[in-house]
């Protein structure tokens, strides 16, 4: 038995495939269960990258101070000013969901604004697409895009492994009430 179940239903991320339509952007106010504080030392750089660029939009801000940005629910980011930034690009990142269809368009629409701040899009072991995106403040932040599972792939059967079943499938029926 598994203490993994599965909770989607938690989630705004749509199910992978080739026709997933992103949720629309999250306006409500709710207390975040995670964000990403980014020091900016060009505040409205800053905010013309991320939201032209990632596709975020400024959900308020406090003029000269910060702007709180978002995508869809949970997807939350504080820019905020800074005497600087640092001069090299961290090795941590932060990865925000997209689905297959944005990748592509997040990756030019970067490239645009900053042509040598996109990496990929690549595939990963783990059955997503992703792009790296280094952005102004140089934090490298990464849109991840879920292919459509297969159950017969390299990558079923490594979720097989540590306990991971796909939604419908064998120890994965949907059900969490043994869990809730």
């Amino acid at each position: 038995m598994s203490d993994y179940f599965n909770a989607f239903e938690m989630s705004p991320v749509p199910a992978p495939g080739p026709d997933a339509v992103p949720p629309e952007p999250f306006r409500g106010i709710y207390g975040m269960p995670a964000f990403v504080t980014i020091p900016t030392s060009d505040l409205a750089a800053s905010v013309d990258f991320w939201t032209r660029g990632l596709s975020f939009f400024e959900l308020f801000g406090i003029p000269g101070t910060l702007v709180h940005l978002r995508r869809w629910a949970f997807q939350d980011v504080l820019l905020v000013t800074a005497e600087s930034v640092p001069e090299r690009t961290p090795t941590i990142s932060v990865s925000f969901a997209c689905v297959l269809g944005q990748v592509d368009e997040l990756a030019e629409d970067c490239r645009a604004l900053r042509p040598e701040s996109v990496e990929g899009p690549r595939d990963t072991p783990w059955n997503t697409r992703d792009v790296a995106v280094i952005t102004p403040e140089n934090a490298r932040i990464v849109f991840t895009a879920a292919k459509p599972f297969d159950p017969e792939s390299r990558q079923a059967r490594n979720l097989a492994a540590v306990g991971i079943a796909p939604p419908g499938g064998a120890g994965g029926n949907g059900d969490n009430e043994e869990h809730a």
